[in-house]
């Protein structure tokens, strides 16, 4: 079963307790059909186990297939840097279907970002080294679709609707609480 090849660290974007007993790793692409529909469902999930689970998003942008993902993915970064991560990517994947460059600015104008220096973030590639840098450590991961997901560092490779997603956490949380207990 593959790995996931880059441990967790404070360069990531996180949502959740550090010291959750479960990390679940998404790499997705904000123009992939399935990483929309996977959106809602990490939502759920994350509410259903609360403290006990803590999520992480990296990019992983398959630019033949999605021409606009690159650039949503350097959004999501541009706006991170502004403390504004998370906004950014659920206004992503809620606007999936006209991930287009100006509603990128759209979308940053209403987080209250700098549109223009968005813009130039963009035109420069200023955020494209950190999204490459996601891609590569996913390929070195094993992955090759979106999305794909990690829990505590072993790849799911099961169905990503929720009943399944709850039942692969809810496996981790038993190990994880008899490794504690023995």
């Amino acid at each position: 079963m593959p790995t996931l090849k880059i441990p967790v660290g404070p360069e990531d974007h996180i949502q959740g307790e550090a010291r959750a007993p479960v990390t679940l790793v998404e790499y997705g692409d904000y123009e992939c059909p399935h990483c929309g529909r996977a959106y809602p469902i990490v939502k759920q999930v994350q509410q259903h186990f609360g403290k006990k689970l803590r999520f992480v998003f990296r990019n992983f942008p398959l630019n033949q297939a999605h021409p606009q993902a690159e650039a949503a993915a350097e959004s999501a970064e541009f706006a991170g840097v502004h403390h504004k991560f998370w906004e950014m990517h659920d206004l992503l994947f809620e606007n999936q279907d006209r991930l287009v460059k100006p509603l990128l600015g759209e979308l940053a104008r209403k987080l209250g970002l700098d549109t223009v220096a968005l813009q130039k973030s963009l035109e420069t590639r200023e955020y494209a080294p950190r999204v490459r840098s996601d891609f590569s450590g996913g390929a070195r991961s094993g992955v090759n679709g979106t999305p794909t997901f990690f829990i505590n560092g072993r790849r799911l490779d099961a169905p990503f609707d929720y009943e399944d997603l709850v039942q692969a956490i809810d496996a981790e949380l038993s190990r994880h609480s008899k490794a504690a207990g023995a």
